[in-house]
């Protein structure tokens, strides 16, 4: 009786022992995956933003193969702040840049000067597909002189501002992987008239502050990690206006590479091209490489 005993007493502890370590395990697979459901639709707002600093110095003294001693700085921000639900995205970027640039003998002049915002809503579909209206802003914060004649004012402050708008369909796949198109897209371009008192400017015709066109644009995002501390960000708008010469479609790619170092440390490449034959009839072309302290927040 006294081993009987014993044995229902040995075969209840390890079941109790079992029933725990199957507790554990699956209140360890629920929390796991809700931690895994939480982090692919996370609901709400997200903000997140990098601020960085780009130096470069160039130094020469008595140096034979030649060389002009130089200093140059860029201020950068990326800044997002996006809204998700299960059936609507708001996603909202600032892209902000100035840099000067000094060169022994001559004047300071601009490096880098621009400020971007994108805003692109998205009502759920199917699958990976919305129902989307999206909206651009594009300006400068400084004045522009000409190359040549450097007393020669070329731009300011919102002027040029570029602002386009339109409903379209996104594809997204990811907040990293995404595809806009709208086919009916506005754009409106300003200038201070006093830059077509002579011609035309950005597009704008003579004596006129403002053009508007009509028609097709194509916005693409894709940022992935090509190494362990290496990731690539690159960022593409087509347009085409129906109105006018719409074979001549406006490109603007961007590519940022940014190679980490340390937490605050990286190296930074920065590559922009633009082709938009109302404002230059040619590829526009933008690189600024360098040492990149960044502040995230």
């Amino acid at each position: 009786m006294k081993r009987i005993l014993l044995a229902l007493v040995a075969l209840f502890t390890m079941n109790s022992v079992f029933s725990q370590v199957n507790e554990k395990e699956l209140l360890k697979k629920n929390e796991e995956a809700a931690a895994k459901l939480k982090e692919k639709k996370p609901n709400g707002w997200t903000k997140k933003g990098t601020f960085t600093f780009l130096a470069n110095q160039a130094s020469f003294n008595n140096w034979l193969a030649g060389g002009q001693s130089n200093i140059s700085g860029n201020l950068g921000l990326n800044y997002d702040f996006n809204y998700k639900s299960d059936n609507w995205n708001w996603d909202n970027k600032i892209i902000a840049g100035y840099g000067l640039t000094k060169i022994k003998g001559q004047d300071v002049q601009k490096s880098d000067d621009r400020f971007n915002f994108n805003s692109l809503a998205g009502r759920k579909a199917s699958g990976d597909w919305y129902y989307s209206l999206f909206f651009n802003f594009m300006t400068q914060f400084d004045s522009g002189f000409d190359p040549v004649d450097n007393t020669v004012k070329l731009s300011h402050f919102f002027s040029p501002a570029y602002f386009q708008f339109g409903p379209g369909m996104l594809w997204k796949k990811s907040d990293n992987l995404k595809v806009n198109i709208a086919p009916a897209t506005s754009k409106l371009i300003i200038v201070h008239p006093h830059f077509t008192e002579l011609g035309p400017s950005f597009g704008v015709e003579q004596g006129d502050a403002s053009r508007y066109e009509f028609g097709a644009a194509i916005n693409g995002y894709y940022k992935f990690t090509a190494t362990e501390n290496v990731t690539v960000e690159n960022i593409l708008n087509l347009y085409s206006n129906y109105l006018e010469e719409a074979q001549n479609v406006d490109i603007d790619y961007t590519l940022n590479i940014v190679m980490k170092i340390n937490k605050t440390l990286t190296t930074n490449l920065a590559f922009q091209t633009i082709y938009d034959d109302n404002a230059f009839r040619g590829f526009q072309t933008r690189q600024v490489i360098g040492l990149g302290v960044n502040y995230g927040f």
